[in-house]
C-alpha cells in the first residue's frame, strides 16, 4: 500500500524491536505510554480478520517474547493487549496492529481495563 504509514515506516519516529518472518513488534521513540508497543504483519493487511494462520501464529509467538523485553525493561504491574478493526472499532490506521500496552499500579486508571470505557453510562446506545 502506497499510503499506509506501516507499509512505509517512519524509523524516525519509530523503533522495529523484535521480529520473525511474517511480523514487526514496533515501539515509538517517544511513547505516550512507557514501554507500549504494537506488533503488524510485515504484508498489508487491513484489519486482525484478514491475517493469515502463519501471521497469526507469528503474532502470537512475537506477543510473548515481547512481553519477555518489556518486562525486563520497564516492569509493569499488568497489561491491555488489543486489536481495534473498523471505524467504529477505534481503528484509525488500517493496517493491522496488536497494541501492547504495559499498565503500572500508579496510574490513574490502574485497575480499569479495556471494558471499563465500554461500561460506563455514557457509552450506552440510545435506544430507538
Amino acid at each position: 500500500m502506497n499510503n499506509c504509514e506501516y507499509c512505509n515506516l517512519n524509523l524516525e519516529i519509530q523503533s522495529i524491536i523484535l521480529e520473525n518472518e511474517y511480523c514487526l513488534f514496533l515501539q515509538l521513540k517517544k511513547p505516550d505510554i512507557e514501554g507500549s508497543g504494537i506488533i503488524i504483519p510485515k504484508e498489508h493487511r487491513e484489519t486482525v480478520f484478514d491475517l493469515t494462520e502463519k501471521e497469526w501464529e507469528a503474532t502470537f509467538s512475537l506477543l510473548k517474547k515481547a512481553k519477555e523485553v518489556i518486562d525486563k525493561e520497564y516492569k509493569p504491574d499488568g497489561y491491555n493487549i488489543g486489536w481495534n478493526c473498523g471505524t467504529t472499532g477505534g481503528q484509525h490506521t488500517f493496517h493491522a496492529h496488536l497494541h501492547v500496552i504495559p499498565r503500572y499500579e500508579d496510574e490513574p486508571y490502574a485497575g480499569k481495563g479495556i471494558r471499563y470505557w465500554f461500561k460506563s453510562p455514557e457509552n450506552k446506545r440510545k435506544k430507538s
